[in-house]
């Protein structure tokens, strides 16, 4: 049964260098992480806060669910969009996905 089994034999001492090389691994794995996921995901939450403070009314927007409209009213948390002749909606100011540039919405209808 030994050719099934390896037998366990003591190995030389470790480097103390391992405990070293761990940290430095470490340190760049952050790093990674902040440059490519953490940096760039805060700089979109500040352009979309920066872009839904700025809205005002009768601009064209582009809500999150694809609603193309132009603002009415404007609240503090929720403004009112007409998205076609005499239709209006209310929908949260957050949800907006981008200001489109004046006549984008006669030229759709």
């Amino acid at each position: 049964m030994d050719f099934l089994i390896q037998n366990a034999w003591a190995q030389a001492a470790g480097q103390g260098d391992a405990g070293l090389i761990n940290l430095i691994m470490l340190v760049v794995l952050f790093l990674v992480f902040y440059f490519l996921l953490i940096r760039p995901q805060t700089k979109r939450v500040k352009e979309h806060k920066q872009m839904v403070g700025s809205l005002a009314k009768g601009d064209e927007v582009v809500t999150n669910g694809g609603l193309l409209g132009k603002i009415t009213q404007l609240g503090d948390n929720f403004m009112t969009l007409e998205v076609s002749a005499n239709t209006e909606i209310k929908v949260q100011r957050q949800s907006v996905a981008a200001v489109m540039p004046k006549g984008t919405l006669k030229s759709t209808m």
